[in-house]
């Protein structure tokens, strides 16, 4: 079912967000060439519970760490550990964070000191296809207007999306309905809505959109080997053009 939320809730959501996208640019000004992703996910941590919230991911269906951060070739559902950061490479850190109930989910990918041409393309599409997608978050267009969009912008620049994970709505869950893909054809799917709250999260590889899983059970590699690229804010449809939620203006 999908949830229409009223002022009230907006009103907790939007402090949801502001709190998990400061701990996404705070993760971001730490990516540097030495750094441990580990070290990343306890300031990342540290942060959110200092805000009064509670770290989304943490525990979440088993996962261990508060942050995601997924490096290179990693697509999403790195597990932050002993890995130090070396220039050139790119990382993806996914954040969310739980307010009175409610929760925020943002991503972004980082370069860690100089990265190759390639690498700068990929992020730079990778956030700009979520931006197109977003121009169809309005009263009246379909899920996959959002999804159709994001493709096209993808695929135009010789990049491929991700299929086997998509974005989801959010609020007083983590994952909730609909599904947002990245991919297909438009004018299918639900009818959007005002009060509707949407993760939409263009995941974008550099080669084929074939992934495969680790045998931990959550990393998520591309198949070919090749990079990859995450983008992601909270995103709520209103009577107007989109409330991007996941800023950190006024926390």
């Amino acid at each position: 079912m999908i949830t229409i939320k009223n002022e009230r809730e907006l009103t907790v959501m939007r402090k949801a967000c502001k709190i998990t996208a400061a701990a996404r640019a705070l993760a971001g000004e730490m990516v540097r060439p030495g750094i441990t992703t580990k070290q990343i996910d306890k300031a990342v941590h540290d942060f959110i519970v200092s805000q009064g919230a509670k770290p989304s991911f943490l525990h979440y269906s088993g996962y261990p760490a508060s942050a995601c951060i997924s490096v290179n070739g990693t697509v999403i559902h790195g597990i932050p550990g002993s890995y130090a950061l070396r220039e050139g490479d790119i990382v993806s850190v996914d954040v969310g964070a739980c307010y009175q109930g409610y929760h925020g989910d943002c991503a972004a990918t980082f370069p860690c000191g100089k990265i190759s041409a390639e690498a700068q393309k990929l992020i730079d599409v990778t956030k700009q296809s979520f931006f197109e997608g977003l121009r169809f978050a309005t009263r009246g267009h379909r899920v996959s207007d959002i999804s159709h969009a994001v493709q096209t912008h993808v695929e135009s620049n010789g990049f491929s999306v991700v299929r086997a994970f998509v974005g989801h709505g959010v609020g007083e869950r983590l994952h909730e309905e609909p599904e947002v893909p990245n991919f297909g054809a438009a004018g299918h799917g639900p009818r959007l809505l005002p009060g509707m709250t949407l993760a939409i999260e263009p995941m974008v590889n550099a080669g084929s959109y074939e992934v495969r899983i680790l045998k931990d059970g959550w990393t998520t590699v591309t198949a070919d080997g090749k990079l990859s690229a995450h983008y992601e804010n909270t995103v709520l449809i209103t009577d107007g053009e989109p409330e991007i939620l996941t800023v950190t203006e006024g926390l």
